[in-house]
Parts: structure tokens; sequence; C-alpha cells
């Protein structure tokens, strides 16, 4: 009987773990291995079950609840590593994140540099590595953002109200663009837009968009200065 229950179990591990292999290469899940290894050790635990008692004579009882017992006290002093393992693997497989997106989670913005069983690194445009785990951006908003919005450095001003909005939209262009020299994404660039009508005159915006790398306040703090004194800016 042992050879007879040795043999079947051959037989299922090849057949199932062939179909995980597969299903898991076409959901191009990282570290598949995981989990075909996992399926083969839980093959085998049910033919060493099912062989204890009729060819070993050993009641198995006492060693499932023992399992029990070991897996509850594991699982409770591993509970957040299990919870971001699960939500890391939920998130692969929908391909929810991936390498390259540029994303904000939460108060955090930037481009995943790494998804992982446990945690997803995102880099900011100031340099830092956030590590977020898992389990919490299972939990937390996430947005996908486009690259414009990852790139936009945007300047607020105030026009005079007698101001020639199109003079004043061409020399703030050209003063942004100059003071962004080298720093400009080439395929977005700077323009300026007017969005309403306050008491102190008309309210605008330069909107500039920066490579990658290049810090948002810096590029803010550049079209700011370039800005200052022009004679058509309100209380300057």
């Amino acid at each position: 009987m042992f050879v007879v229950v040795v043999v079947i179990a051959l037989v299922v591990q090849r057949v199932l773990v062939r179909i995980a292999s597969r299903a898991l290469e076409a959901s191009n899940v990282p570290s598949a291995s995981i989990f075909v290894n996992l399926l083969r050790a839980l093959i085998w635990s049910v033919t060493l079950l099912a062989v204890l008692k009729p060819v070993f004579g050993i009641d198995p009882t006492w060693l499932v609840t023992t399992i029990g017992i070991v897996s509850v006290a594991v699982s409770l002093g591993l509970q957040d590593t299990i919870s971001n393992v699960v939500s890391g693997f939920g998130l692969m497989l929908a391909k929810v994140v991936k390498p390259g997106d540029d994303v904000t989670v939460g108060s955090t913005s930037g481009r995943v540099v790494d998804v992982t069983w446990r945690s997803t690194t995102v880099r900011t445009r100031g340099g830092d590595l956030e590590v977020i785990p898992n389990a919490l951006l299972n939990k937390t908003s996430l947005t996908h953002v486009t690259r414009w919005s990852q790139t936009l450095c945007e300047v607020p001003f105030v026009a005079l109200p007698a101001a020639d909005l199109d003079l004043v939209a061409a020399e703030a262009r050209g003063l942004a663009a100059d003071a962004l020299d080298g720093l400009l994404d080439p395929e977005l660039g700077v323009d300026v837009v007017f969005s309403a009508l306050a008491s102190t005159g008309t309210e605008g915006a330069v909107r500039a968009h920066v490579r990658d790398g290049v810090a948002l306040s810096e590029a803010a703090d550049r079209v700011v200065r370039a800005l200052q004194g022009r004679p058509w800016i309100a209380g300057a």
C-alpha cells in the first residue's frame, strides 16, 4: 500500500505542479517557485498523513493537532508579515503596481522602483526611497498619475487689472523657460494660464514641467525669483 500511495502522490504532484507552473508563468508572478514548492510540500504532507495509520500504525490525530497549534502560534507572531505577503501576492497577481509606475499613495508621490512580497518601494522626486508595507498599500487609496501631473511645477501669480494678458503670458513663459534652462521636460515645456478674476487683478499660474530628478521646490524657487518685481504683478 505504501508504494501505491507514493506512486499516486508522484503522479498528482507532477500534474498539479505542471498546471500551477503554467498558470504562474502566464500571470508573470515573481518568485513563482515559492508557490510550486509549497504545493509540493502540501501534497507530501497529505501523503504522509494518509499512510501513517495503515502502514505504520500511528494515529495521525495528534500530529494534525500539533501542527494546528504550532500554525496558530506562528500566525499570531507573524501576522503583520503574513498580512504583507498576502497583500503583496494580491497586488502582483492583479498587477496593481509595477516598477516604473508613477503613483501617489497617501502623502507619498513618486515612481515605483521595486515590488516584493512584503513591501513596495517608491522613489520620490527628491530622491528619497519610501518603503511602503503591502498591507498598508492595499488599504490606502492609490492613484496612478500621468507624466503631466508627475512633472508639473505650478507657480501662481496675480496680474494687475489693466495688464495685457497676452503680453504677460508671453513674458512669464519666457522668464520661466530661461530660469529653468536645462531642467524642463522637452515634450511638455512651459505654459501660462489664467483662471479667475479677483479684486486685485487676474489670477494666473506658470505651469512648468521639469525633468525626472528635478525637485519641484527647486523649480518653483527659480520661477518665483524670475517673476519677482515684474511691473505687471499685483503688489510688486
